[in-house]
């Protein structure tokens, strides 16, 4: 349990990742200490792909190894927490981003935690989020965004809601990887969230349950 499984993950050594994540859970560690050591070599992750030491390929084969890690601490989580439904979530990547590692994890921390979550995907246009948003009912809605392209597309995925008379029924939430309050403002989102966990206490608050 020496390895670090933050760095052994940034480094894509998918068979050491799942012995170190096997090894923690038999140990009786924590769930969500591991989550956060998974989410932590993604942002790792992230940053080597936009420092093009890691491509797309890279992207897409961490997130496999994530989706492995999910699935086995998922079972853990479960009986932790249960499994009434809180409230409905509508979640995606924003429009030009086609990251889905942070995603992923915040509408699998969403959905352990009691949440109905919409999850529709990555690169989501703005009119696509509107749709289910009138759809469902959901009055929370999270925009996920890596790249600081995402944030015009976050901007103009909120003013869709405004034009769709939507906006004074949901709260949005934004995150990704270089969010902060300033883009939050920018965007017109209500709140931003710094990992999974804040994201799962914002929508918990924001339904009363939190």
């Amino acid at each position: 349990m020496a390895a670090d499984l933050a760095s052994t993950l940034a480094d894509l050594k998918e068979a050491e990742v799942l012995k170190i994540v096997k090894d923690r859970l038999g140990a009786g560690e924590e769930p969500l200490k591991i989550l956060d050591d998974a989410r932590r070599g993604m942002e790792v992750v992230g940053k080597r792909f936009a420092d093009s030491e890691y491509f797309i390929p890279d992207l897409v084969y961490s997130g496999e190894i994530l989706k492995v890690v999910t699935d086995l601490v998922k079972p853990k989580l479960t009986k932790e927490v249960g499994t009434k439904k809180l409230g409905k979530v509508v979640f995606g990547t924003v429009a030009g981003d086609i990251h889905d590692i942070g995603k992923d994890i915040v509408v699998f921390m969403l959905d352990v935690n009691g949440f109905e979550v919409y999850d529709l995907g990555v690169d989501v246009p703005a009119q696509k989020f509107v749709d289910k948003i009138k759809e469902s009912g959901a009055p929370i809605v999270g925009l996920s965004g890596f790249l600081t392209l995402a944030f015009d597309s976050m901007k103009e995925t909120v003013e869709a809601m405004k034009a769709a008379g939507l906006r004074d029924k949901v709260k949005v939430m934004i995150g990704g990887g270089q969010i902060t309050d300033e883009v939050r403002k920018y965007t017109g989102a209500d709140a931003f969230g710094k990992d999974a966990m804040a994201g799962v206490a914002l929508a918990k608050k924001w339904i009363g349950a939190g």
